[in-house]
């Protein structure tokens, strides 16, 4: 089983690496499922192993020209000052039992692992969506007061999902980036990767303290990742990653409906 699991973590970095997004989306369940950890503190393993990963890959984006960093800094400033705030003065005092519903026993590691099935989902839909037209580099124009107040409440949502779920929220960042910031898709996966980053290390940082953090553990499955989003930045230049993107959200939609069908039923 640990083998499907390296197998897999593998597989977060080379999904950043192919379309800038959906490695917290296989990692938590990938933590929770097979390597058999709670879910806070799958989400707080997230946020590290997505978080260095996406770092690397932004690196490498950024030395190929592929990453608008200072156009992000909206998005870059407001939304992990919302991830720290929710990871350390908020999930901390979360209780453990939350109440019964029509007889369930509703637990916080239940409903996180529910919401997160919920955010699959989600997910799933914007991967499975047609991309937007963007305009070409020569015509971007600048960015208004009222399009960075949208991207800074963006920052916000996308925080609180990170924060809660241990998501780097991709799915939604890279649609800001593409509409509200008219950047063309290969710019805004890469700066895309690098928000992620920012986002999910200093959710971490917040995790520190609250959490018994197994180190060895946790860097064996961020090498691996790290050698999958290099291997999907390679593969990204002859594969397309729309098609790739299409191949991805199915899978994400099988797997969200199958945390809800085992949460709720498989008990």
């Amino acid at each position: 089983m640990e083998i499907v699991g390296y197998i897999l973590a593998a597989c977060i970095g080379i999904s950043l690496g192919l379309i800038g997004g959906g490695g917290s989306i296989l990692t938590v369940p990938l933590l929770v499922y097979v390597f058999h950890l709670s879910p806070f503190t799958a989400t707080s393993y997230s946020l590290f192993i997505v978080g260095v990963t996406s770092l690397i890959g932004a690196y490498n984006n950024y030395r190929k020209g592929n990453a608008r960093i200072t156009l992000a800094l909206p998005l870059g400033v407001v939304s992990p000052l919302t991830v720290f705030v929710v990871r350390h003065y908020v999930v901390p005092h979360i209780p453990e039992h939350l109440g019964t519903l029509a007889g369930m026993e509703i637990t916080r590691g239940g409903l996180t692992m529910l919401l997160f099935a919920l955010l699959m989902i989600i997910a799933s839909v914007s991967m499975l969506k047609s991309q937007p037209a963007v305009p070409h580099p020569g015509t971007r124009q600048s960015q208004t007061i009222n399009d960075y107040l949208v991207i800074a409440l963006f920052g916000l949502g996308i925080g609180c999902v990170t924060g809660f779920l241990g998501a780097g929220g991709g799915f939604l960042i890279i649609p800001a980036l593409v509409l509200l910031m008219k950047l063309p898709m290969k710019e805004a996966v890469g700066t895309s990767l690098f928000i992620i980053a920012v986002n999910s290390l200093v959710g971490f940082l917040g995790d520190i303290g609250h959490y018994q953090i197994h180190w060895g553990f946790l860097l064996t499955i961020t090498s691996i990742a790290i050698a999958g989003i290099l291997a999907g930045g390679q593969l990204s230049k002859g594969i397309s990653s729309e098609k790739l993107k299409k191949g991805f959200g199915w899978f994400v939609l099988l797997m969200g409906t199958y945390i809800i069908v085992k949460e709720i039923f498989l008990q």
